[in-house]
């Protein structure tokens, strides 16, 4: 399969003196960088004079284009974080306007997250399968539709159906994004500037995603967070076309359904019973069920992918011990992050009694220092190391956690008790997103990149899930009487507690962890002396 890379914005390829991003070298004359040549001879191979390195040089100004690719992809990926946020400020207008309970504005949010955290598995894989542009442009424009049609739902039903389609558009955005990403970087430094660029955007798209809800739902009312949605995954996938190259279908025949049946089935079930958790309780029903079924159709998937010829997820890569370790570390990096940015922007509005809009304002120092360290973050991981510059960032994170649990009182200020364990949180954030990921992607043949990409955003997905979850499940229990603000404040700091233990845990895991070489495939040479994948 040829990866996806890029093109100039005419459509033409610059003539080139080496391989591309995905290690192909266009034939001569015009065409799109890293175009597939018509014909491949079995017989020819890559000679190393020929090049044939993944993520070389693309010809004059390749720089500036792969720039602009990346730009793209993070803003995508700002865009879909910000998704997961900005319709929580946004729940009391729906309310209101379409006459809901909070159980069922509950499931405006959760139906995001559910077929977003389900469904990241199998776009990855499809993103492999059937070409990575191909899968950005479907997911963004299928976010569009889905957000047009909440814009104009006239019932809760209609709107948590929007929002289930809108996760499914997500899925496959993300999970192509990210494939792209490692497609035109190859593992090093210009990786890891690339992953502190994403990581940067990640956490301003949870602020932007806060800010932008208040603001909006102020001033022209909920429905206006979905148009927002339109026009932003409208001109990005617009930007997509003009700037990634369409690639092509791998050469595999036959896809695992089955496989992606019940992986879908078993993620959407675990993630629909840790949603639903805070409301129908750990022990209920309706949890027990929705979790043991997902667990045995797991279960199912994991037999099925041992005994198949083709399976979505090969038994041999989750064997790699670091790729296993590096989307457990990520998972324990969200499980404490995701979860601290709700718990802060309540605390402002519960405790200190902040409106929303200045509620998520708050938050607005902490997404500063992460645009400021992630794209630093690469230059730290050539000076320490990438295991020492991850330890680092979870000792950070444990240290800001465990400050601001401390520091949160009912008689507190956003400038004494906040501001200043915000800050270290801004610094841990980019360092363990940046390591976890560059550490989960090492091991990643050019073939696997949306398997890879899968994988990792299925556990940072389910790692945010269960760690809001199990966290505000913590700071309820502790609550003792409703409204009391140091009640509230003695939650938050238990629940702000918990999450610096699995910040603990992460920090002591990381040091044991281990990177082999990365895993590379050997390129096949085309007629006029270029590399094809």
């Amino acid at each position: 399969m040829s990866a996806d890379g890029f093109h100039d914005a005419t459509g033409r390829g610059a003539p080139s003196r080496g391989p591309g991003p995905s290690g192909a070298t266009p034939a001569r004359g015009p065409g799109r960088v890293g175009a597939t040549p018509a014909r491949r001879p079995r017989a020819a191979r890559a000679h190393p004079a020929a090049g044939g390195q993944p993520g070389g040089p693309v010809g004059p100004g390749p720089d500036r284009r792969r720039g602009a690719a990346l730009a793209l992809l993070a803003t995508t990926q700002l865009l879909l974080i910000m998704d997961t946020a900005i319709i929580n400020v946004a729940l009391p207008s729906v309310g209101d306007d379409l006459g809901s309970g909070s159980a069922g504005l509950s499931w405006v949010a959760n139906a995001y997250l559910i077929t977003f955290g389900g469904l990241l598995l199998l776009g990855g894989r499809a993103a492999d399968l059937l070409g990575h542009r191909r899968l950005c442009l479907a997911g963004l424009l299928l976010l569009a539709a889905a957000s047009a049609a909440g814009g104009i739902a006239g019932t809760v039903g209609a709107l948590i159906a929007a929002r289930a389609v809108q996760g499914v558009g997500a899925a496959l955005a993300a999970a192509a994004a990210f494939a792209l990403l490692l497609t035109l970087f190859p593992d090093g430094p210009g990786r890891h500037k690339a992953l502190g660029v994403f990581a940067a955007m990640g956490g301003l798209g949870g602020v932007l995603g806060t800010v932008l809800g208040g603001v909006l739902t102020d001033l022209f009312g909920w429905r206006s967070t979905f148009w927002l949605n339109v026009s932003g995954a409208l001109l990005l996938a617009g930007a997509a076309l003009r700037l990634l190259q369409p690639g092509s279908r791998t050469i595999e025949r036959g896809f695992d359904l089955i496989g992606a049946l019940t992986a879908t089935g078993g993620l959407g079930l675990v993630a629909h019973a840790l949603v639903g958790a805070g409301e129908a309780g750990w022990t209920g029903a309706r949890t027990l069920a929705s979790a043991g079924a997902g667990l045995a159709l797991l279960a199912v998937f994991a037999v099925l992918e041992s005994r198949i010829a083709r399976p979505l997820v090969a038994p041999v890569v989750l064997r790699r011990p670091a790729l296993r370790d590096a989307n457990i570390l990520s998972a324990l990096a969200q499980m404490a992050l995701f979860p601290m940015f709700f718990l802060v922007s309540l605390y402002l509005q519960r405790v200190l009694g902040q409106s929303p809009l200045v509620g998520g304002l708050g938050l607005l120092p902490l997404s500063l220092v992460v645009v400021a360290v992630a794209p630093q973050t690469g230059r730290l991981i050539g000076r320490l190391g990438l295991r020492a510059t991850m330890t680092l960032g979870f000792g950070l994170l444990f240290a800001g956690m465990v400050w601001l649990a401390l520091a949160l009182s009912a008689a507190g200020t956003f400038a004494g008790t906040v501001l200043a364990p915000s800050l270290v949180l801004g610094a841990a954030l980019p360092l363990v997103m940046v390591t976890t990921n560059v550490a989960a992607t090492a091991q990643v043949a050019p073939t696997e990149t949306g398997l890879a990409s899968g994988l990792v955003n299925t556990s940072q997905q389910f790692g945010s899930v269960l760690g809001l979850a199990v966290l505000v499940a913590v700071a309820t229990a502790d609550t003792t009487a409703a409204g009391d603000a140091a009640a509230e404040a003695a939650g938050f700091r238990s629940a702000l507690l918990a999450g610096a233990a699995f910040a603990a845990l992460a920090a002591l895991l990381s040091v044991r962890l281990r990177l082999p070489a990365p895993i590379t495939a050997p390129p096949r040479q085309d007629r006029v002396g270029g590399t094809v994948e």
